[in-house]
């Protein structure tokens, strides 16, 4: 028998940043994952012919899609925000030197039927035919307010109350219509709902503060993507957690974990007890611990050329405002190619992603899907969206939630974040969690 303070099962990414996270802090952390490979759920899938058999398609990959060891196709797929809290983090722990990033070529929204460029930069807006002639000079306005806003300077706020004043009313302040709020909220902020509009306005100017400083930084768009795909990611952090003495075990069935007096003691695995204070984990390890709070549906799709409209970018982002379809969700689409070594030469990966709201969901993504036409292969995945039933406290089991329809990280992280906080006691700080390299043991 062996003791820990936490076991962790699932190599998920966000499992892998709170085992590295815990073991830096000094817990003796063990790993555990039933399957042979990291990621979970948001696992990279090579070679192609692996994607097939796992979706069940009838028949082989085309030879006109190459080799199959050349792709690597995320099931989840996630673009970072350059100035986003996910990036921050892989700056401070370090496993940003386990990486390598491009920038994703284009962003864009939807509106009418085709793709038009998200404008983020004045002379975005002064060319952008989402913007009539006066709205022009009015955006740009609202964008030198937004990057000057500081919620402590009163000086920065225009007469305007962060408190009381709603995302709509902001844009009425300014002038600006629902259409340049439909874009802005959906395509900047990342709001994949209309509820932003009536709360304050504090939220909206801070995610779009992100997004124009993104933007700002590597100028094409406000993403980044790893290259060889998302896979790249949990592996990077598992290797910081053996670096502080976490402990790894793959391909390795969990038999059961073992309670005691309602709170969890340990686990049995393949016949041996290991022994933890704390259990960490993804639902499909603990399905009774969790509830259903949604569906999603992601289609990911094998195309040979890039999307219309687009100019001919190799990667992009689309977000389809949810009015748009007369939904109450956006739609959104992420595609990336051979210059992230995800594809073979001359191939591309746009995957559809949104939240289920009908008894149709492969309808409710007609549009999108239309957008990429022609698509040589497409592979259906409808997952349940779930959330812990207990907060843990009781039972020191900790469950991670399923992966929503958003596709920048910002959601994950504010889940990482309140489970730091609920397994630790104490809030995530990100100094904290800052690597010490050689250099700074030579100067302590």
């Amino acid at each position: 028998m062996q003791e820990y303070d936490i076991i962790v099962l699932g190599t998920g990414l966000k499992e892998c940043i709170l085992s590295a996270i815990l073991s830096m802090h000094g817990k003796r952390v063990l790993h555990i994952d039933k399957n042979p490979y990291f990621g979970g759920e948001i696992a990279s899938i090579t070679p192609l012919e692996q994607l097939y058999k796992r979706f069940k398609c009838p028949n082989p990959p085309s030879p006109s899609m190459g080799r199959g060891k050349d792709w690597n196709v995320d099931l989840i797929p996630k673009f970072f925000l350059v100035n986003g809290p996910m990036i921050q983090l892989l700056v401070h722990t370090d496993v940003m030197r386990y990486l390598d990033f491009k920038v994703i070529e284009g962003s864009y929204v939807y509106r009418a039927g085709r793709v038009h460029t998200v404008p983020a930069t004045e002379e975005d807006a002064l060319h952008s035919d989402l913007l009539g002639m006066f709205d022009k000079r009015r955006f740009r306005k609202l964008l030198h307010f937004i990057l000057n806003f500081e919620v402590g300077d009163h000086r920065t706020h225009q007469d305007i109350n962060p408190k009381e004043t709603t995302t709509r009313d902001l844009f009425k302040h300014f002038d600006l219509g629902p259409e340049v709020m439909e874009f802005a909220v959906h395509a900047m902020a990342l709001q994949h709902s209309e509820d932003s509009l009536d709360q304050p306005c504090t939220e909206s100017i801070k995610r779009i503060r992100v997004y124009l400083e993104s933007m700002a930084r590597v100028k094409s768009s406000p993403y980044l993507y790893p290259v060889n795909g998302l896979g790249e990611l949990p592996q990077g952090f598992a290797r910081l957690s053996a670096e502080h003495g976490g402990t790894y075990m793959v391909n390795r069935l969990v038999d059961e974990i073992v309670m005691e007096d309602g709170k969890v003691a340990g686990v049995k695995s393949q016949g041996d007890l290991f022994r933890c204070q704390q259990l960490i984990c993804g639902a499909s390890y603990v399905p009774h611990r969790v509830k259903r709070v949604g569906r999603v549906i992601r289609v990911i799709c094998i195309l040979n050329h890039p999307i219309k409209h687009t100019q001919e970018a190799s990667s992009c982002h689309i977000i389809i405002p949810q009015a748009q379809l007369h939904r109450k969700s956006d739609v959104s689409i992420s595609m990336v190619s051979c210059t992230h070594n995800v594809a073979s030469e001359g191939m591309y990966i746009a995957t559809v992603i949104t939240t289920i709201e009908t008894s149709n969901p492969e309808r409710e993504v007609r549009p999108a899907l239309e957008l990429l036409q022609p698509i040589l292969q497409k592979f259906v995945s409808i997952k349940n969206l779930v959330v812990p039933s207990e907060d843990g406290a009781k039972s020191q089991i900790f469950v991670t939630r399923s992966y929503d329809a958003t596709t920048d990280f910002e959601t994950e992280f504010k889940d990482i974040k309140d489970m730091y906080h609920r397994i630790t006691g104490t809030e995530f700080c990100f100094a904290e969690t800052r690597r010490e390299t050689p250099e700074d043991s030579e100067e302590n």
